[in-house]
This record gives structure tokens, sequence and C-alpha cells, in this order.
């Protein structure tokens, strides 16, 4: 999968996609990540990107021609199916499923804005969906398309060890997962259960399915009603 950042700040995302997992996959090329500077398009003759907004208002609002201009290039260079994603405290919250989702593209292009926002018709001619990190206010889309790159790019083969990495892990069905331990078995007096050390396999995954289930209903019971609408006892796996 290719995705292809539309960004102000390039180096910005450059510094966070070629560090840990992503930079290792991207070197090793299971992973296609590309920063694109939007200055590069403007055709001011001081690189300007944003103007002030019509009907009055505090900040700066990012113009059409460079994004529009952007956008159509890199669409222009793009085999197989394509998305292109505006990053904006307005779109659907990003979620798991949403991810699973995206991973059926080829490339995704995602728009970064910045300063007050884009003009809207930046959106209405070229951009497919629009995506929120979360019901919060950023300064720019640039730490939310690090989210969805990351999200989305350990599902691709070969950036995690294997598939078990992400299908059976939090909210992969809906649920969190199941309390995680390592060495030493006791620190500061507080041990690792001892179903996960007596080697009946049987037991651990009752124990797991259990916890998750515990976890979820107690630290998150939105997902846990959604998991189970009509209050039905889930059965053990």
């Amino acid at each position: 999968m290719r995705f292809d950042v539309l960004t102000l700040f390039p180096e910005m995302m450059e510094s966070i996609f070629s560090a840990s997992i992503l930079g290792r996959a991207r070197t090793a090329g299971f992973l296609d990540v590309h920063c694109v500077d939007i200055r590069d398009f403007t055709k001011d003759k001081h690189r300007k990107v944003d103007d002030t907004p019509y009907g009055g208002g505090y900040g700066m609002v990012m113009t059409c021609q460079p994004a529009v201009d952007c956008i159509r290039h890199v669409k222009a260079q793009a085999e197989g199916t394509t998305r292109v994603i505006y990053l904006s405290p307005q779109g659907k919250v990003l979620t798991q499923q949403k991810a699973k989702e995206l991973c059926s593209y080829d490339r995704l292009i995602l728009l970064c804005g910045h300063y007050e926002g884009i003009d809207e018709r930046i959106i209405e001619l070229e951009v497919d969906e629009e995506i929120s990190a979360g019901d919060y206010v950023l300064t720019g889309g640039e730490l939310p398309a690090a989210i969805l790159v990351d999200c989305v790019a350990r599902m691709q083969d070969g950036v995690l060890a294997n598939r078990e990495c992400y299908e059976k892990e939090s909210l992969s069905d809906g649920l969190l997962e199941h309390p995680q331990y390592t060495k030493p078995r006791v620190f500061e007096g507080l041990e690792v259960p001892e179903v996960l050390v007596n080697g009946n396999h049987a037991l651990q995954e009752k124990w797991r399915r259990e916890q998750a289930l515990e976890r979820t209903k107690r630290k998150r019971p939105d997902l846990y009603e959604k998991a189970f609408p009509e209050g039905d006892t889930p059965t053990q796996k």
C-alpha cells in the first residue's frame, strides 16, 4: 500500500515515518510512504498558501490552488484504487474497523490542513472523505495523518512479525485486550497470574477471553454494550 501525505511540513512527517516499525518497514519495502510539500505547487512567487477568510474571523485559511493542484498531481500518478482523505475534526472519528476498511485501497492520499482550515471548495472538488483523530482540535492535520498511517500500515503484510500481532489485540474484535505480563515473575510484591505460567494453553485462552470481557465492561462499557447490545451473556471462545 502507498500513502501520500500532502502537508506544509514534510520534514515533520518524515521524522515520524523514518523511525521505529514504520521506518524499518519502509526500508524493507513493505511500506511506501511519500511526504509531498503543498508549497511546491503554489503559483505565488512568495510560496504563499493561505489568505484571510471571507466574512471576517481570526486566522488564515489554506487557499484552493496549491492544495487542489497538489492533489491532482498525486492522483495523476496513482495506480489502482485511490481514496483522498482530509484529516479534519469534522470528519468521522477513526476506528479500528475504519482502518480495516481503508486497507482495501491501493493508495491513500492524506491532505493535512493547517491554520484555520482549508477552503471548502478543496473538499467539494477533490476530497472523498473526512476523518478525525478524535473530538478535539489540533494545530494541523499532520499528527492525525501520522496516526492514520500507523493504524493502517501495521495491518499490511510484512510490517509486523505476523497477523496475530494485530488480529488478537484491543479492538480487533470489538473488545479491549487482556492484561499483558513479562519477566520478572514477581515485581514489588505483585505476581504474574498463575494461569499464565502453568502451561495449560486452554486455560490461558479462557482466562484471556474472560479478562478481555471484564476489562471492556469495566473500562469501556460503551464498547461492551455495542458488542452485546441485547445484554446477552457472551460465550467463551
